[in-house]
């Protein structure tokens, strides 16, 4: 830092700032009901990305895009050797997502980095306020793409080669968002880190439901997520009798139900979801020749994650009857602790500024699960109203927003200093 190193830089958040503008990018894919629908690497994905590059242009922020298709915006610092500082998190969202999940990160980055700026205190190194790419994974699966590739955790053609729903792949999609955004210069995917922090929604009850503002996130609970197809033979509902049919969905039915079974955690620890069930051909009096459905797997405990994920082909396999089944794995995340001294830092700010804080395990997935690969990572997070998110009806105060960005502008000025 410069002379001014006193000057508490915290206190140049602007509650109202934000809160208009992640009421200006809720408008952008705004569902009927309140919620949002910005799918990555979509239309509305890219005017999001367009929209931040405009209000960091008014800082006098250096827009950036990697081949990954992530969104930089930098301030520079006093010393151009210095390795960046990441903060951020995403702009994409669920298919009826709501208005804070990723974007709160982002926009609080923003308004860290203007705090900063504001205050009149430089940092020494520079800031990168990133926008991940694909984190939801809602259009192409699985998610979180964008900051893997940058960590080197997944190799870019192997992403750019996934295709959504209607057979559109990454590339493409990439192609499309990069023209709108054609202004912004390309630069070299990865590169050295000094650290990353990202400001989140907590997307769980704790934080309110025990009074508190700030969430210390020690780390990430693990998560195994796969792909099955099973593949069976069309007839007709009339007249194919049960001894020649070859049934995908019952199928399929009996393999849900058996992995449900094995799964059945009486303290509720593990995670099993179904979320994505798709039966072909969809038709009343035709017997299903093909189901295809996902399986997301967690638990904060690696080994325990290992071994109930080791289970999920076998129990398929020994409830496909008749019919063939494919278990594809496709991503593989075990848990992790972030470092101590970045949890110190978001926990002295949290002191620092009076507010109520405690250290808190995340138990969805998040960018900086990557990051952690390869920099120094740490969260913060503000509550969730009742716990609801991933739906139209996800609510974060604003007072409770703009705590969060306080605390992230002094972790930032302190790891930039």
């Amino acid at each position: 830092m410069n002379d001014n190193t006193q000057v508490r830089v915290s206190a140049f958040v602007d509650e109202a700032r934000l809160t208009d503008r992640l009421a200006a990018m809720a408008r952008i894919g705004a569902t009927e009901n309140g919620g949002v629908n910005r799918q990555a690497l979509s239309k509305e994905d890219a005017a999001a990305q367009a929209q931040l590059v405009q209000w960091g242009a008014a800082l006098g922020l250096a827009p950036s895009r990697d081949a990954a298709g992530n969104l930089f915006l930098r301030l520079e610092g006093t010393d151009a050797s210095a390795k960046p500082v990441l903060t951020g998190s995403h702009l994409d969202s669920q298919p009826t997502g709501g208005k804070f999940d990723g974007v709160y990160g982002v926009l609080a980055a923003l308004e860290a980095v203007e705090a900063i700026v504001a205050s009149g205190v430089r940092p020494r190194g520079p800031i990168d306020i990133v926008a991940w790419m694909n984190e939801e994974g809602s259009r192409f699966a699985p998610g979180m793409m964008g900051s893997a590739v940058f960590a080197g955790q997944r190799g870019l053609e192997n992403v750019l080669a996934v295709t959504d729903a209607n057979g559109v792949t990454v590339e493409a999609a990439l192609r499309e968002v990069r023209e709108a955004l054609r202004h912004v210069p390309e630069r070299e995917l990865g590169g050295p880190v000094a650290a990353y922090v990202e400001a989140h929604i907590e997307q769980g009850p704790h934080l309110e439901n025990e009074g508190l503002t700030i969430g210390v996130v020690n780390g990430i609970q693990g998560k195994r997520t796969f792909a099955v197809r099973v593949e069976g033979e069309a007839a007709h509902a009339g007249t194919s009798t049960r001894a020649e049919r070859k049934d995908a969905l019952l199928a399929a039915v009996a393999m849900v139900q058996a992995l449900a079974d094995a799964f059945h955690d009486a303290q509720d620890v593990v995670k099993f979801t179904v979320g994505r069930f798709e039966v072909k051909p969809s038709a009343p009096s035709v017997v299903a020749s093909l189901v295809e459905f996902s399986i997301d797997l967690r638990h904060p405990d690696s080994q325990v994650l290992r071994d109930l994920g080791d289970k999920v082909r076998p129990i398929c396999e020994a409830n496909a009857g008749v019919c063939a089944v494919q278990v594809k794995e496709l991503s593989t995340a075990m848990s992790l602790e972030f470092p101590a001294p970045m949890r110190g830092l978001v926990r002295a700010a949290a002191q620092r500024l009076g507010l109520a804080h405690r250290d808190i395990l995340s138990t969805a997935g998040h960018d900086a699960r990557y990051l952690h690969a390869v920099c120094p990572s740490g969260m913060i997070f503000v509550p969730s109203h009742l716990g609801l998110t991933h739906c139209e009806a996800e609510f974060t105060s604003s007072a409770d927003s703009a705590s969060g960005a306080r605390v992230l502008a002094e972790v930032l000025s302190e790891l930039a200093a």
